[in-house]
């Protein structure tokens, strides 16, 4: 299963805990994932903008993302903490990804991801973007 699928389906469940009041946003849930969409979307922006962008600095701004949800997760507990954690691990084949061609060295299992998967990752990342930000409003 692909990230942007998991991602959607992390989604679709945590909406449902909300719609059906099953997870109770507290204050904090709501400023922590507040900031957290603003940092998901500064890190990765519109489909056009980061398109224009180098693998490298597209891999690089995927890894900010991974980090703004690392950092969030540090902040929460309950369920808005097993949501992020849920959405960090489904990101994390973006760790194993690397720009750079490998040279005759090592690369520690680091793979170069086809363009589509810097595109699904991205995709998935603005969706989670989307649902942190309607939280703040929930």
């Amino acid at each position: 299963m692909g990230m942007r699928k998991i991602i959607e389906d992390l989604v679709e469940e945590a909406e449902r805990q909300i719609r059906d009041q099953a997870w109770d946003l507290s204050p904090t849930d709501r400023t922590v994932a507040a900031k957290a969409a603003a940092d998901l979307h500064s890190a990765v922006g519109t489909p056009q903008s980061q398109q224009t962008l180098t693998e490298v600095d597209r891999l690089e701004r995927l890894r900010e993302a991974l980090a703004a949800l690392a950092i969030a997760l540090a902040h929460v507990h309950g369920r808005l903490a097993w949501f992020l954690g849920a959405a960090a691990t489904a990101l994390t084949p973006v760790l194993h990804w690397r720009a750079l061609p490998a040279g005759d060295g090592p690369t520690f299992g680091a793979v170069q991801p086809a363009p589509q998967e810097y595109k699904e990752a991205e995709e998935a990342i603005r969706r989670l973007q989307r649902t942190l930000a309607s939280i703040k409003t929930a």
